[in-house]
């Protein structure tokens, strides 16, 4: 690849030499920032459905200065569709002091939306907030969807998975000269992001890549092959295809997220063979195949795959709240769709009455808002917190409980409220609505808490409160004021305490 030189580098200009060829990015706020840098080359032709192939270097300067195109995604819920080009495979970096001299810690942050959405661009993921404190930061897309995700022949399982391996080595061999430490490399993630940190934990092809974790808002949703393989061939008739490399590279890739879209809409029909992602309608996850990832998280940390880890777990306290909002039904519950949420998703023959035992005074849409907000993220990441521990490792713990005021307070600590508050980006981008305008004093002080918790953390594996134990089950409390308790979630603890989130399975052929 060549690219053609530009004018000298000026101090507003500042270069780079990575082990693909010299990158120009530019200054902002005091900070240097590259854009949009490849870090494998673009997956497609005869590359479509591959793992990704180390990027080919170019002479001459390359600018680093705009975003690179999002990858393929989901439009249900407003995911980006912006097509232009193929280059999805980029990440960016911001740094307060390029130069192999400044070894700073670094963290490498993945977007989350469902594995079928992200895109690394979106304006709350600016890292300038992070970076100012003196750290580099990195943000990446990767492969999302069917294109990443779904499980079909003649292609490796994970491709997202993958994508973000690519990403991390790119890190490792390339981030020194950018002022990162390659040595102190902290990965963190919310949503499908966090669930992409904690598969990472498990996955060899990861090992030694990165130093600490932060896995925020982990979903449980991981599958086993053959219900991976179901719901990829039900993709692929949508488009009238095979489930195989050949039957879907004939269709172009700004075509397949349409599919994924149009089986998430009609999920319901596969309930008695898809089973509880049904009820949440989740058609990607990582899948357990044995090769790339080979257990679930939670079983890999428990055996002590990421014993030398430092791990920062937790969640919000509302988390299903902003999805009962989507779905229309936040404050119209009724006790029959209560009465389906427990016999689906609640743990063990007799959940459902054990959850109405343990919560006597909740109404059905706390009920409902509970089971649903432990299934999908309360309890996954409170076990992400275990296993580490029972593998021998080391955890912190937190749970996010400060209520937004944004949309009239309806949504309290909801999903998606802890990442404005760790970017700092209170004004900008959609996860900003839930902050409201203008920013309170309040919002100000718990996201610089925030901030500071996650860079101390990524510098010195201590984001400043006990780590987490089964005697004491300290956990840190952002809100205002903040506190170091006991986990207050502990009836949901103790309902959920035998179930070991396996790959979910296929329940009929």
């Amino acid at each position: 690849m060549a690219v053609t030189a530009s004018s000298k580098s000026s101090e507003s200009e500042p270069e780079v030499r990575t082990t693909a060829g010299v990158l120009r990015g530019g200054r902002e706020a005091g900070l240097a920032v590259f854009r949009g840098i490849p870090f494998a080359e673009p997956p497609v032709g005869a590359l479509r459905f591959a793992a990704p192939r180390p990027v080919r270097g170019w002479d001459g300067v390359r600018p680093a200065v705009a975003y690179g195109p999002p990858p393929p995604q989901a439009g249900v819920l407003g995911g980006s569709q912006d097509a232009a080009g193929d280059d999805w495979l980029t990440l960016n970096v911001w740094t307060p002091e390029p130069g192999p001299a400044a070894a700073l810690p670094v963290m490498v942050w993945i977007p989350g939306g469902g594995y079928a959405m992200g895109d690394s661009s979106l304006p709350e993921y600016d890292a300038r907030h992070l970076a100012v404190s003196g750290t580099v930061v990195v943000t990446l897309n990767y492969r999302l969807g069917i294109e990443g995700f779904a499980l079909i022949g003649g292609a490796p399982a994970n491709r997202g998975l993958l994508d973000q391996v690519a990403a991390l080595r790119w890190v490792r061999d390339n981030i020194r000269g950018f002022g990162g430490d390659p040595d102190r490399v902290t990965v963190f993630g919310e949503s499908a992001g966090g669930g992409s940190v904690a598969a990472l934990l498990a996955m060899p092809l990861a090992a030694g890549l990165f130093h600490r974790a932060v896995a925020q808002s982990v979903p449980g949703t991981f599958f086993s092959p053959e219900l991976a393989a179901d719901i990829a061939a039900a993709c692929a008739a949508e488009l009238g295809v095979e489930p195989t490399v050949s039957g879907l590279s004939a269709v172009a890739p700004a075509r397949l997220p349409a599919a994924g879209d149009a089986i998430h809409a009609k999920m319901a029909q596969w309930r008695e063979r898809w089973g509880q992602i049904t009820h949440r309608p989740i058609p990607f996850a990582p899948v357990v195949d044995g090769d790339v990832l080979p257990a679930t998280p939670w079983q890999a940390l428990a055996d002590g795959a990421a014993r030398d880890i430092a791990l920062l777990a937790g969640h919000t306290r509302d988390e299903h709240r902003l999805f009962s909002l989507i779905d229309g039904v936040l404050g119209q519950v009724t006790p029959e769709q209560t009465d389906t949420a427990l016999r689906m998703l609640a743990p063990g023959p007799d959940g459902a009455r054990r959850y109405r035992e343990a919560f006597p005074a909740a109404s059905d849409e706390e009920l409902y808002e509970l089971v649903n907000s432990d299934w999908l993220f309360r309890m996954p990441s409170l076990h992400l917190a275990e296993a580490q521990i029972a593998g021998g490792g080391r955890a912190h713990l937190y749970e996010l409980t400060w209520p937004a005021p944004g949309w009239g307070g309806a949504l309290g600590a909801c999903h998606g409220l802890d990442v404005p508050l760790v970017f700092g980006n209170l004004s900008s981008g959609r996860p900003a609505t839930l902050i409201g305008a203008p920013p309170s004093s309040e919002a100000e002080e718990l996201s610089a808490r925030m901030r500071g918790a996650w860079t101390a953390f990524a510098a010195h594996g201590d984001p400043g409160w006990p780590a987490y134990d089964t005697g004491r089950r300290l956990a840190q409390i952002f809100d205002t004021p903040s506190t170091v308790t006991a986990y207050p979630e502990d009836a949901s603890r103790l309902l959920w305490q035998d179930h070991d989130f396996p790959a979910l399975p296929l329940l009929a052929r």
